[in-house]
């Protein structure tokens, strides 16, 4: 197989997975909830994340991942309440005080305007501790050689999918849904958010 092609097959069995879990869960309803907007997204700030989570992974590995889904939420929710402004906001305007270090607990509290102690709060806190533990099983069961280039290729993957979890878990959460639409001469489809 080769390496396009394995990377492709390994981010969506972990979307299929991580989408399984976050429904087990009532947190998604089978569907991942996306708009281009907020993909588009990622590919500005991937860069960034890398530089802030990679040196995290080897003593943090599951938060250096699940903290991808906490900027997929802000992204979101920064998409539903005025994207005109938002759609250039800087990276750095997700750190916390502590930069890096506290950016899940600033997008629960200063973005999403959630209270630290909500009960809503520790069930989006507990959600993405379980999607990033059981990325990094899946990324173990993979047996890839720690620090090669491999390794960061599926690492670029894994939190691009947790960005994509993080941002339909926002968008649920704020109402959004699939719903099935009938277009003239065109029979039934599903429409984005």
């Amino acid at each position: 197989m080769e390496q396009a092609e394995y990377y492709d097959t390994f981010e969506n069995n972990l979307l299929k997975e991580l989408l399984r879990l976050c429904t087990s869960h009532q947190m998604l309803s089978g569907t991942l909830l996306s708009s281009e907007d907020i993909d588009e997204r990622w590919k500005e700030y991937a860069p960034e994340y890398m530089a802030d989570a990679v040196p995290q992974v080897n003593a943090f590995p599951a938060a250096a991942i699940a903290w991808a889904g906490y900027v997929g939420m802000a992204v979101a929710h920064r998409w539903d309440v005025d994207w005109e402004n938002y759609s250039t906001e800087p990276y750095e305007k997700l750190h916390g005080e502590q930069g890096f270090d506290d950016m899940d607990e600033h997008i629960m509290q200063n973005i999403l305007g959630l209270s630290l102690d909500s009960e809503e709060a520790h069930k989006i806190e507990d959600m993405m501790r379980r999607l990033g533990e059981t990325a990094l099983t899946l990324i173990r069961r993979e047996r890839i050689e720690p620090q090669s280039p491999m390794a960061f290729h599926v690492y670029a993957r894994v939190v691009k999918v947790m960005f994509k979890i993080g941002a339909a878990i926002e968008l649920k959460r704020l109402g959004y849904k699939f719903e099935q639409v009938n277009l003239p001469n065109m029979g039934a489809g599903m429409a984005q958010c």
